[in-house]
């Protein structure tokens, strides 16, 4: 027997729940793509990006994913032989440092493991012990989205400019940008890449990098770049077929267009990052209530480490894999798996799970998800403490 017919819910950190709206916006005839309303629109979608990175500077878009972003990001600010600073916190940082490493930049890495976010007192020695400053950039993400921890990022700027260093700073907010604050300029970030499938709400298949006049001007020696992934062309076009270099991802626009609608124009920024943090201390509650009883934590114990945008679980070996599965079949919820450093050995994977809480959720579908786990817990004997769910519904009543 099984619950789970009915319409199922991807709760998994990404690709996140799309709004109907969105997905309503797409289902249309092609456009002309050199004049008219889809020009228009376009030149409407820049100023809210930068509204929600919180810049003034420049935006580039791409057809991809976000791993081209940061390929994007990589080959318009560095040259074969450049060295930079790799900051690992899980998965991500580290696939960005392989990436870079392919491509003939040497990676000096720190890896704080899966379970810690970035230490500066390390990156500050790391930093003051490059006399030559040959450090062109520092790599970074906001959010880890294997581990679910949130990086200081703003603190990592003060470290940069403490150390008197003139590393650039990337961060990578693909899991997190429209999810978990942010202040691209303020917090003197030099480039930013994120991806369209996660708190910006619309199908993956659209990646943005948002870069400043510093990493502008590495733009200049930067022996690297490529025609295609050139972003002078497509942040400052001289005819709108220069956004993309060719032709435009149409219907990603359309939802793009409205998904940003509903974050800027209808919610406002900051209650989108109002919402997200009461729905992840809602998820929190419950998961630190439920180890009271039992095997269950949250990958990150400090609640000031954790993502608004998604929650690694460590249910006990073997626990999360029957989880998942639980879920699934049972109940209708498809949660993400485990990945990087806590998927290192078969026993390992099998403790974890992951909820994406990213995008277009609200409290049903936070506590729904909540139920559907401490159901699932019981289904399957996996100690707990039965007063999870009331510990998350009290978040939620608080507001």
């Amino acid at each position: 027997m099984t619950l789970a017919n009915g319409r199922h819910y991807l709760a998994i950190p990404g690709p996140s729940v799309m709004p109907d709206r969105v997905l309503q916006a797409m289902h249309r005839p092609a456009p002309n793509i050199y004049k008219g309303e889809l020009v228009e629109m376009v030149e409407s979608i820049v100023p809210d990006l930068k509204t929600i990175a919180r810049t003034q500077h420049h935006v580039a878009m791409y057809i991809s994913n976000g791993h081209g972003a940061w390929e994007a990001a990589l080959v318009n600010t560095l040259s074969r032989g450049d060295t930079i600073l790799i900051l690992g916190t899980g998965r991500f940082c580290l696939g960005w440092g392989e990436m870079a490493a392919a491509m003939g930049i040497d990676c000096q890495i720190i890896d704080f493991g899966p379970q810690s976010d970035i230490d500066m007192a390390r990156v500050a020695e790391a930093l003051t012990a490059d006399t030559a400053h040959t450090i062109k950039a520092v790599l970074a993400v906001q959010v880890d989205t294997a581990s679910s921890v949130k990086n200081n990022i703003k603190a990592l700027r003060t470290t940069l400019d403490d150390t008197n260093h003139p590393a650039m700073l990337f961060s990578d907010n693909i899991a997190c940008l429209g999810v978990d604050e942010f202040h691209m300029d303020d917090w003197g970030v030099d480039l930013m890449v994120t991806g369209s499938q996660k708190g910006l709400m619309t199908p993956p298949g659209m990646a943005f990098v948002f870069f400043n006049d510093k990493a502008d001007r590495a733009r200049d020696t930067a022996g690297l770049v490529t025609p295609y992934w050139d972003w002078r062309p497509r942040s400052n076009p001289t005819e709108f077929y220069r956004y993309f270099n060719g032709t435009a991802p149409t219907h990603h626009l359309y939802g793009l267009r409205t998904a940003l609608d509903m974050i800027v124009k209808e919610e406002g920024v900051e209650a989108v990052w109002h919402r997200h943090s009461v729905l992840a201390r809602a998820i929190w509650a419950a998961i630190d209530t439920w180890g009271n009883g039992g095997p269950v934590r949250a990958n990150i114990a400090d609640h000031a480490k954790r993502s608004n945008a998604v929650t690694t679980v460590n249910m006990g070996e073997g626990n999360g894999q029957k989880m998942r599965d639980w879920m699934t079949d049972t109940a209708g919820v498809t949660l993400g798996i485990p990945l990087g450093g806590l998927a290192a050995t078969p026993e390992a994977a099998s403790a974890f799970l992951r909820i994406g809480h990213m995008g277009h959720i609200n409290a049903h579908m936070a506590l729904g998800v909540v139920a559907s786990l401490q159901a699932g817990m019981a289904a399957l004997q996996i100690p707990h403490d039965p007063s999870g769910l009331q510990a998350a519904t009290e978040v939620i009543a608080q507001g």
